[in-house]
């Protein structure tokens, strides 16, 4: 059978996958410099999976290898923030790439190079996981406070302006807003994840069966009550009361046999953070995105100039949390970032509106 001789479209595509699965392997390889243990395992596996990968292309092009080209934009991006950060983000960012791989349309990828990219997209979103799950809590907060920030007070500020005040009240109320709203939220989060705490503190089992088990009246045997509102079958209930009343140890069901009672921490402790963290998060991130809308006034600006650019300033803030948010859930960072300037201007162009209304009305 003749060689196959590739077309000058073909040896493109596949110096470009070439450079790529290098350009990913070498990520990979980055980003387990900076993990240990199995972590650090699972990405130098990934790394050598991107190497076999590249071996196909490099047994397809032959003589056409040639000279190296760069990866794509994304993938060059994606290393530079792996070398230099190592972080969730990147993470994401891979969890992404791996989704979007084309090896599943492409004749020229194996089936089980198709099917690697697939699993290699689960590997990335477990590992990516574990870094949102210690975000969680906090990052909730600050996403939350600085896109309340950046909203409630331009509506504020454009709803002053409409009504016909000078620039110097709209200033002043853009400043009580951020404070009286920075304020309240870093309250609201630290009631909320302290009360949250102390409810799933309430839930935790005590060793209170330890101590008490042994000094029971064994024909009224409330012990096997505190098994049953455990979630335990009646047969395992009783079984575990008569072991620690002392009765007897039976190894006829290892299932039903004593065990130690160590209750390691909730994980939702870990994903709801704490509570002074949650609230100087909230705090600071709503205060961070409500002077935005008061720079322009700050500065001397006045009238529509002044809320015009307090919208545009707004707009592309709002577009970068949107990103950010799109990035770490691995979805597309431009709809969360359109989905989040939507709501934001939605909502201050209503404000604007009631603000029209109510300075006709006084008028």
């Amino acid at each position: 059978m003749p060689e196959r001789i590739p077309t000058p479209t073909e040896i493109k595509r596949w110096r470009q996958y070439l450079a790529d699965e290098r350009a990913e392997a070498a990520v990979y390889r980055d980003l387990a410099k900076r993990r240990e243990g199995e972590e650090h395992a699972i990405l130098m596996a990934l790394a050598a999976a991107e190497g076999r990968h590249e071996r196909h292309w490099l047994e397809l092009l032959g003589e056409h290898a040639g000279q190296p080209v760069r990866p794509s934009m994304r993938n060059q991006l994606l290393g530079l923030l792996a070398r230099r950060f190592g972080s969730v983000f990147v993470l994401a960012l891979a969890q992404r790439a791996e989704s979007r791989s084309p090896y599943a349309e492409d004749v020229d990828a194996t089936d089980a190079m198709a099917a690697d990219e697939s699993i290699h997209e689960e590997v990335v979103r477990g590992l990516a996981t574990r870094g949102r799950n210690r975000l969680a809590g906090s990052f909730r907060a600050a996403v939350f406070g600085a896109n309340d920030g950046l909203v409630s007070n331009l509506s504020l500020v454009a709803g002053m302006a409409a009504t016909g005040v000078s620039s110097q009240v709209v200033l002043f109320s853009g400043i009580a807003g951020l404070l009286a709203g920075a304020l309240s939220m870093g309250a609201g989060e630290f009631v909320s994840v302290r009360s949250q705490r102390e409810l799933l503190d309430a839930s935790q089992p005590t060793q209170v069966t330890l101590t008490a088990g042994p000094s029971l009246d064994v024909e009224n045997n409330e012990l096997v009550l505190v098994y049953l509102a455990r979630g335990m079958s009646r047969e395992a209930a009783e079984h575990r009361a008569a072991e620690r009343m002392g009765q007897f140890t039976c190894d006829c069901d290892p299932s039903l046999s004593l065990k130690p009672e160590n209750f390691e921490e909730a994980d939702e402790h870990e994903t709801l953070g704490t509570a002074w963290g949650a609230a100087s998060s909230s705090f600071c991130f709503f205060a961070s995105g409500a002077i935005i809308p008061i720079l322009p006034f700050l500065f001397g600006m006045t009238g529509i100039g002044a809320l015009a650019l307090a919208c545009v300033l707004v707009g592309v803030t709002l577009m970068g949390t949107g990103a950010v948010v799109g990035l770490l859930s691995g979805a597309s960072p431009l709809w969360r970032g359109l989905r989040q300037l939507a709501i934001g201007m939605g909502a201050a162009a209503a404000t604007y509106l009631l603000g029209l209304l109510f300075g006709t009305v006084v008028g």
